[in-house]
């Protein structure tokens, strides 16, 4: 198997308030080979896709189980500390819940979570020590 990940489809409850949040809140745009019950955001490499989460585990024939933490987050990388501060407050006032403020970590860097309106976890962190490149892709 290629060392690669094309596509992380998160399972919403409610279709319409997902792409609320990341149409209108987030200000990204939907490709347009997305469909009546699949929201697909190209993310520079990788694909995000919205689907209704009772049909996602259908299709992977499991039982839906809601959970406080899956194992799993989702990372945006900021260029600066202001910029983690100011992503945390739009999504705040979206509606996402702050489940770690911002503040300095451990590793040297700076970050804070938040959960988005289905409860997937978001973290938005600077690292001092990563370089971005002319795309924004992580130059590791």
């Amino acid at each position: 198997m290629r060392q690669k990940l094309n596509l992380v489809t998160l399972g919403v409850n409610d279709l319409k308030k997902s792409l609320a949040f990341y149409e209108k809140g987030l200000g990204w745009k939907k490709s347009e080979k997305s469909m009546d019950d699949l929201a697909l955001f190209p993310l520079g490499g990788i694909t995000l896709a919205l689907y209704p989460i009772g049909e996602l585990a259908k299709d992977a024939m499991l039982e839906y189980h809601p959970s406080s933490f899956s194992g799993i987050t989702l990372s945006y990388n900021a260029k600066s500390v202001t910029e983690v501060n100011e992503i945390l407050e739009q999504v705040k006032n979206l509606g996402a819940n702050i489940i770690k403020p911002a503040q300095k970590v451990f590793w040297g860097g700076y970050s804070g979570y938040f959960k988005d309106l289905d409860g997937y976890v978001f973290e938005v962190a600077f690292n001092p020590f990563w370089e971005l490149d002319e795309n924004d892709n992580l130059k590791l």
